[in-house]
């Protein structure tokens, strides 16, 4: 279609990590289509989360700041982005963009003032609060701050209704709907995040049957279903890549598909020291990124990060730009044509995307802070301070990913100038607001993790 704006799927699996993925060398999880999104698109091998846990780096992605400004910085499930924030989805709405959010918001509970229908988007369908989402059989899930019932839920890890097959099926009609017009999917995915369960009948089991691991006692059934999961969440790609050809917009719509922060080692033994299916451990030369979930290391910040767009990007590109999650605002405005809020703190990545020779992104420096640690990228260098109270410790990253060798005594002019940046970036955090002091409607949706009394039903004979 000439002259139309393109359409945005925006697809994030929650804690889907770098080396978990088939085209990552992985043995044990099936990713087919994501695999094949990786051949035909771009990938980027230096894609960071913006922090190192759930609810902040949405907080940072969505309005396109750092951590050192962001006003979500606590992952309490709840803390708010204040009202006159604005979004990405209020940035695309400056273009006439419908605008979707299918899956968990993490940016302001109900009742306050970060609640994604006032933010920009049309619909959000799914949860709010974290802890709503740990289970996938909720009494209810959430559209635009209402009670919608799933049926036969109470809670916990067993029920009738799936709720990340709801998720799924309101994401798919979304995009059906808006064919006609430019359109902002955005697919916060909780799987395989939370509580580990998948019905048994999940076609993603299909792609298991011959793997002999999956029979053996010794794996822990959770694994099993964590492997499913991350299947099922590529399956969901597929069916979304499958509706956009079925609608002939596929040219028109620009695909990207990543994970949220860094990979949790998951399912340790004295076999898998770094987790079963070792999300920050490169299967193919056993170099393995420090930390992990929580921490300023790579390991808690490195993220899976793909790109497709029929016939406009190259197949089977890598790129290793290093760029982060609060870049993506700048990078959507970009795309479409519009404008970003001045206090923003990203660049857009749509030049190294298009293959644009004639522009460059630029950053300078890049900035994090969390729980009391702050970290700072500058090139290849790192430089990390885990507590207040600790040294800053210096890494190059180009010749040691691992951040096993502290530099900071050799090169104190590199680090005067990283830790003056950390100093500058940081500014008192102002979060949003509740309307009501006791937060009523967010505690009602952290205790429908068990059922809405906020008796835990496992307790129940």
């Amino acid at each position: 279609m000439a002259d139309r704006l393109p359409n945005i799927v925006y697809i994030m699996s929650d804690e889907l990590s770098y080396f978990e993925l088939g085209h990552m060398g992985n043995s044990y999880i099936k990713t087919p289509n994501i695999d094949k999104m990786a051949a035909n698109g771009l990938r980027f091998t230096n894609a960071l989360a913006a922090s190192p846990v759930c609810g902040p780096l949405r907080g940072c992605m969505l309005t396109g700041k750092h951590s050192g400004h962001a006003s979500v910085r606590a992952n309490d499930g709840g803390t708010p982005i204040r009202a006159e924030e604005e979004t990405i989805a209020q940035v695309l709405k400056q273009e006439g963009y419908a605008t979707g959010g299918f899956g968990k918001w993490g940016a302001g509970g109900r009742g306050s003032t970060g609640v994604p229908e006032d933010h920009g988007f049309d619909v959000f369908f799914g949860v709010y609060d974290q802890v709503h989402a740990h289970t996938f059989y909720p009494p209810y899930i959430i559209r635009n701050s209402e009670e919608v019932p799933l049926k036969g839920n109470i809670g916990g890890r067993h029920g009738q209704t799936y709720m990340h097959y709801e998720v799924m099926r309101e994401g798919l009609q979304f995009i059906r709907d808006n064919k006609d017009q430019p359109f902002f999917a955005y697919f916060p995915l909780t799987p395989p995040h939370g509580m580990f369960d998948i019905p048994e009948d999940d076609p993603a089991w299909d792609q298991y049957q011959g793997e002999t691991w999956m029979k053996d006692p010794n794996v822990h059934w959770e694994a099993k279903n964590y492997a499913a999961m991350c299947t099922m969440v590529d399956n969901n790609l597929g069916s979304i890549q499958d509706l956009l050809r079925e609608l002939g917009i596929e040219e028109d719509t620009i695909i990207f598909f990543t994970g949220d922060n860094g990979g949790e080692p998951r399912f340790k033994s004295e076999e898998h020291p770094h987790g079963f299916f070792g999300p920050n451990a490169n299967p193919e030369t056993g170099v393995v990124f420090r930390g992990g979930k929580g921490n300023l290391y790579e390991g808690g910040l490195k993220i899976p990060f793909l790109v497709q767009w029929t016939g406009k990007i190259e197949a089977g590109r890598v790129s290793d730009l290093v760029f982060t999650q609060y870049d993506i605002m700048a990078t959507l405005a970009d795309l479409t044509g519009t404008k970003v809020p001045d206090d923003t703190d990203g660049s857009s990545v749509l030049p190294e995307i298009l293959g644009e020779s004639h522009r460059k992104y630029s950053h300078d420096m890049f900035y994090w802070e969390y729980r009391g640690q702050t970290a700072v990228r500058f090139a290849n260098w790192k430089a990390v301070q885990p507590k207040p109270s600790a040294d800053w410790e210096l890494y190059n990253l180009e010749s040691d990913i691992s951040e096993t060798i502290e530099l900071s005594n050799r090169h104190q002019d590199i680090l005067v100038k990283m830790t003056a940046f950390a100093k500058d970036s940081h500014e008192p955090v102002r979060p949003g607001t509740f309307a009501d002091p006791d937060r009523t409607l967010h505690e009602r949706d952290r205790w429908a993790k068990w059922g809405t009394s906020g008796e835990d039903p496992r307790k129940k004979k």
